[in-house]
């Protein structure tokens, strides 16, 4: 494999691996891994997700009697990213504006890889590393949530999916998904629209009373979704309203949840009749749960070391979305999200300078030094 981060980072993004189609990326980092001297296994979560391909755990075996570090990081993309086409220009990486350009997640790939090879071209002693590149983490976290945990010996791990080096996200929050599907009556919209009952109006109505936006500091509620289907000549019987709600705090969100619920049930009832054609289903689903790590955990401070040891100011936060820390945390793993470089992610716009692109390598070196040494 290529030394060269940057040259690296330019190969992986070559290969196209929208969330459920990484097989081409997944078979490329499992040659490599095995080539960088791992244990390579892949799993069968790809019967879960649908997909073509499974997690991909590495344990590389170290020379220092301790417990692994775990570094993860996941090899799928939002669309559009497909036939990539990087352009370089005054140290800055982007796309021609057409796709994506994948910095999320293959700059946190990259720079776990290359920081290995360096570490192993040195002759470094370092711990047990174990490596963990998740498919599916884009579209719900997929990945993560069917990997067997019992495999994972680490105590402390690091999730390389966030924006600048030097930012160090310790909590995230709770989130629930919501799938509300509205019932009136159909009707022909020209000859007897009175005898329908309109499932849009009924939505529309309910979303006004729903919380939306920024609830709080550390609380918000989404709708991304409502559809129909129904043509403009019926009086549509049906309408899916979908959103989600994030807090820090699961009473918060179970409050905004029961607000949501309940401007449905307020809506309905007002709109139904003696023959009850007014009706409603409420699906709600915990997506994973929040995490919160003590400024002086050790993960905090090995994570702030290193930085230090590079010049690299650290900044700490708490994070607004949910990663595959979210899940590793609730697993018993202390796992933090680490900055690669990242910018205007989920947009046509990403991009990433390759300045970043090696701090964020040599961060992962001094990560695996500082906790060989500490």
């Amino acid at each position: 494999m290529k030394k060269d981060v940057v040259n690296y980072f330019l190969e992986l993004i070559a290969i196209d691996s929208e969330s459920k189609n990484e097989r081409a990326v997944i078979d490329k980092l499992k040659l490599d891994l095995e080539q960088l001297g791992a244990i390579v296994e892949e799993d069968d979560c790809y019967t879960k997700t649908n997909g073509n391909a499974g997690n991909l755990y590495a344990y590389f075996p170290g020379t220092i009697n301790k417990k692994p570090l775990l570094l993860c990081a996941h090899s799928d993309t939002v669309t559009p990213g497909k036939a990539i086409k990087p352009t370089i220009a005054n140290g800055r990486i982007f796309s021609d504006g057409t796709t994506i350009l994948g910095a999320d997640d293959k700059s946190g790939i990259s720079e776990i890889m290359v920081a290995i090879k360096n570490i192993k071209d040195k002759g470094i002693e370092h711990a047990p590393i174990e490596v963990l590149i998740t498919v599916s983490e884009e579209i719900g976290l997929l990945g993560a949530k069917c990997f067997d945990k019992s495999k994972l010996q680490s105590k402390i791990g690091y999730a390389l999916d966030s924006h600048q080096v030097g930012e160090l996200t310790i909590g995230a929050p709770y989130q629930n998904t919501f799938c509300i599907t509205f019932y009136g009556k159909e009707a022909h919209a020209g000859v007897e629209p009175e005898k329908g009952l309109n499932a849009i109006r009924l939505a529309a109505e309910s979303i006004v009373a729903m919380p939306n936006g920024r609830i709080d500091f550390e609380t918000t509620c989404n709708l991304g979704a409502i559809y129909s289907g129904s043509p403009t000549n019926i009086v549509p019987k049906e309408v899916v309203v979908k959103g989600e709600a994030r807090s820090h705090k699961k009473a918060k969100l179970d409050q905004v949840c029961d607000e949501i619920k309940q401007a449905v049930i307020s809506t309905v009832k007002r709109y139904n009749d003696q023959n009850g054609n007014a009706s409603y289903k409420f699906e709600l689903e915990q997506e994973y749960e929040a995490f919160f790590i003590p400024n002086n955990a050790p993960v905090v401070s090995l994570a702030e070391n290193a930085l230090r040891a590079l010049d690299i100011p650290s900044n700490i936060k708490i994070g607004g979305g949910g990663s595959d820390a979210n899940i590793f945390n609730a697993g018993g793993i202390q796992m933090i999200i680490v900055g690669t470089g990242m910018n205007n992610v989920h947009t046509v716009n990403e991009d990433i300078t390759v300045d970043q692109l090696y701090k964020g390598s040599a961060f992962v070196e001094q990560l695996i030094i500082q906790y060989a040494e500490n």
